[in-house]
């Protein structure tokens, strides 16, 4: 499973997340991360927000809800020995 690192632009915090399945919608690319590797965890849906020109990607958490639910369908439906609650 792949681990990616995040700054915390807010803090210059390390954060830490392995991606756990990702997607490609409307242009847009979508991960699925948790902070753990094994087990029951939370989830969060992180969707980049930069253009297709930057070097660097830029995510943050989706929490919009109707775009939420449609793109954890998608991801349920991907993963299917997966159970995604919202």
């Amino acid at each position: 499973m792949e681990k990616i690192k995040f700054a915390d632009p807010d803090t210059g915090e390390c954060l830490e997340f392995y991606v756990l399945e990702q997607t490609r919608i409307n242009n847009r690319d979508y991960l699925l991360v948790t902070v753990d590797e094994d087990g029951d965890s939370d989830a969060f849906v992180l969707k980049d927000l930069s253009e297709d020109t930057e070097k660097e990607a830029v995510y943050e958490i989706v929490e919009e809800e109707a775009e939420l639910e449609a793109i954890a369908k998608v991801f349920s439906e991907m993963l299917e020995d997966v159970d995604i609650e919202l």
